[in-house]
């Protein structure tokens, strides 16, 4: 809760999270496996301990709409997209290691809600493939260039895909999804056109969690969402024009022109 008041407070146009079903995602073995976390000593304690419940995505829709500020969820598999298409929301996100699985992502599809679709780790043939899936379906979806490294060197962000995105899918919407520690590729992204731009946000970063240090605090959410919706008022629309205010400077400056 406190996380979605920071994102409202800062100007957020959404909170995103996240919903697996732990017995589909991980296999037994996994969880059994050993990990220290603040839930116990096995995987399946962390994952458990990491996962809210149904009851808590109600009290977090009701917060929201309380709030002012809608949220959706990223799904890992069926039954957690049945779960969270039950509170309707505005979006469905399918995350970068979710993109090879067809079954999933044509169901996304059918369901016909706007999708932000991130392309970390994926091919050009799955992206392809994607893409198609959705045209057909009809639903309207953004191509999130990402790269999955949590965080991501600023060396290997490679801005230029959202660039590359526009131009091989003509039409289509695209966005940035941020592993980056700073700001600085965000605001890139808002000057490059990106039509959503997503961030992992921290309260702290020194809180438990393998996402924190990708993750930003309140003032770098507050900059990014500063100069991202600043951008497309400095971009402009790319007319050539000669305002009121140049014409008067100009019959100042052309000395050798006549005054008009």
């Amino acid at each position: 809760m406190l996380l979605m008041k920071m994102a409202k407070e800062c100007g957020a146009d959404y909170v995103k999270f996240q919903k697996r079903d732990i017995n589909t995602v991980y296999t037994q073995k996994f969880l059994d496996s050993p990990r220290e976390s603040p839930w116990g000593t096995t995987q399946r304690h962390q994952k458990e301990g990491l996962e809210l419940s149904i009851d808590q995505y109600q009290e977090i829709d009701d917060y929201s709409k309380s709030l002012g500020i809608p949220w959706f969820a990223s799904c890992w598999d069926l039954k957690s997209l049945a779960e969270m298409e039950a509170f309707e929301p505005e979006l469905h996100k399918i995350a970068s290691p979710m993109v090879t699985n067809k079954s999933f992502v044509a169901e996304v599809a059918i369901l016909g809600r706007k999708t932000l679709i991130s392309c970390g780790g994926t091919g050009w043939q799955d992206i392809d493939w994607v893409v198609d899936t959705f045209l057909t379906a009809g639903c309207d979806f953004v191509l999130m260039h990402c790269v999955s490294e949590y965080p991501c060197p600023d060396e290997h962000v490679n801005l230029g895909m959202i660039s590359t995105l526009q131009n091989k899918y003509k039409g289509a919407e695209i966005g940035y999804s941020n592993h980056s520690p700073g700001i600085e590729s965000c605001v890139g992204a808002a000057y490059l056109v990106a039509k959503y731009i997503e961030v992992h946000i921290t309260l702290d970063r020194s809180m438990y969690g393998s996402d924190q240090a990708s993750s930003l605090e309140r003032r770098g959410l507050e900059l990014v969402v500063k100069y991202a919706k600043n951008a497309n008022k400095i971009i402009g629309d790319g007319i050539r024009i000669i305002r009121e205010a140049e014409r008067q400077n100009m019959s100042k400056l052309r000395y050798w022109e006549e005054v008009r």
